[in-house]
């Protein structure tokens, strides 16, 4: 029988830490939050076992990465596969340029992301070294880095004085935790300690750039919290006078690489991922691709209900923007259905920003599994901006993806009150 580990919550304030200009050691008003940042540390350096702790994207399950047994507990709590590779997270450039080999030279194209958007959601790929442990790579040539910009994270690895490496703390294959409530379902009883910075204002993990290439070429594995628009601008805004800006090219989008998705060199690439224990279904509204045509959705909804007994009530979570036509639904479908329903509501956001969409969508997930759903309908939206990492993570949640026509959906001008069955 598995040990189990008593899981203590201790509370942070992002608020009381900040950094001066001149060093990487943070400044820490709130005694509370230093005492929980300091157990934290302990557990890490001293006791070499992992902890939980807040950053802009996503909760993370830390280990110090030069420790391979404290490594290899991450794998463990997680049941994560050992072919995956892990991020490395630092405090400082120092502490960066002591894990890059000593003759590498930085491609301009990092500097200028690094100038731009570090500390923040941005994760690149450098050449690895001896020193960095094999079971973070999955044995490959390469490493991927990245400076958090979150306070508590920052000041944990300062504190540590180590890099940590750190993927979601969450069980693998599931939605990745927004909040500290998420972690403590997920993962009490086999963590000691979960740092709460109070929910993640980016909401979904880093961008990952491969920079190496000998073209020049910035190819973003996993698009994530930095843009490509704004990678596009820093990098047009630093170009130097008759210097080309390098392309940027998505994973999938732009170019296949078979081989890199069977062995990846970052995560996100390989595995299903962010699946809560509910069916997921992606409801493309936009216009479906070559000649296909979109389907009528009261019936796409009546196959999705079909296997389910006429004489249940089926509880439906709807992940879609709040102003999406789409959100409709549960007063116009009932006429439509077979069964009794029950609609669980979880809005994304305005469908202008995007951004609000990313911080909410893991949130939405979990909540909507954590009220019991039996199936959970998100509506996919444009893949301009933060739309790009919405749209990556949603396909890999979703078990059917749908293209339909919601025409039908617009508001009827009528006395009658709507009808919603619940």
């Amino acid at each position: 029988m598995d040990n189990v580990i008593m899981t203590q919550v201790f509370p942070c304030d992002p608020a009381s830490i900040s950094f001066s200009n001149s060093s990487s050691e943070p400044i820490i008003s709130s005694p509370q939050t230093l005492a929980s940042l300091q157990i934290a540390a302990n557990d890490l350096v001293s006791l070499q076992v992992p902890v939980v702790f807040p950053t802009e994207t996503v909760y993370g399950l830390a280990a110090p990465a030069l420790i391979p047994s404290a490594v290899s507990q991450i794998f463990s709590i997680k049941g994560r596969p050992a072919d995956n590779p892990l991020i490395v997270h630092v405090s400082s450039l120092e502490m960066l340029k002591s894990l890059l080999p000593p003759s590498f030279v930085m491609p301009p194209a990092y500097n200028i992301l690094m100038s731009t958007f570090w500390p923040g959601a941005l994760t690149l790929i450098f050449p690895t070294t001896p020193q960095i442990p094999s079971i973070i790579t999955a044995s490959r040539e390469t490493v991927a880095i990245r400076m958090p910009s979150h306070p508590i994270a920052r000041a944990l690895i300062a504190l540590a004085d180590t890099p940590l490496a750190a993927p979601s703390a969450n069980t693998s294959t599931t939605p990745s935790p927004t909040k500290a409530e998420h972690v403590f379902h997920n993962l009490s009883g086999k963590v000691r300690v979960i740092l709460d910075g109070g929910p993640c204002n980016v909401g979904v993990e880093s961008t990952v750039v491969d920079g190496l290439a000998a073209d020049g070429c910035l190819r973003v594995l996993r698009p994530g919290g930095v843009t490509v628009e704004d990678m596009q601008r820093a990098l047009a805004g630093n170009a130097g006078n008759g210097q080309p800006v390098s392309r940027i090219l998505v994973h999938r989008r732009d170019y296949q690489d078979e081989a890199l998705e069977d062995a990846p060199t970052t995560p996100g690439m390989k595995y299903r991922h962010y699946s809560p224990s509910v069916p997921v279904v992606l409801l493309m509204t936009s216009s479906p691709p070559g000649d296909q045509k979109p389907s009528p959705l009261p019936d796409v909804f009546s196959s999705m209900l079909s296997s389910y007994p006429a004489d249940i009530t089926v509880k439906i979570g709807l992940l879609t923007p709040s102003d999406s036509s789409l959100a409709l639904l549960p007063s116009r479908l009932p006429a439509y259905a077979e069964v009794s329903l029950i609609w669980h509501m979880f809005p994304l956001g305005p469908i202008a920003d995007p951004s609000i969409t990313a911080q909410r969508l893991f949130d939405g997930l979990l909540t909507l599994e954590r009220e019991g759903v039996d199936l959970i309908i998100v509506e996919g939206v444009d893949e301009g901006r933060e739309g790009l990492a919405v749209m990556n993570r949603v396909r890999k949640a979703a078990g059917e993806i749908y293209w339909v026509n919601i025409d039908w959906l617009q508001p009827i001008e009528s006395s009658c009150e709507p009808i919603i069955i619940t």
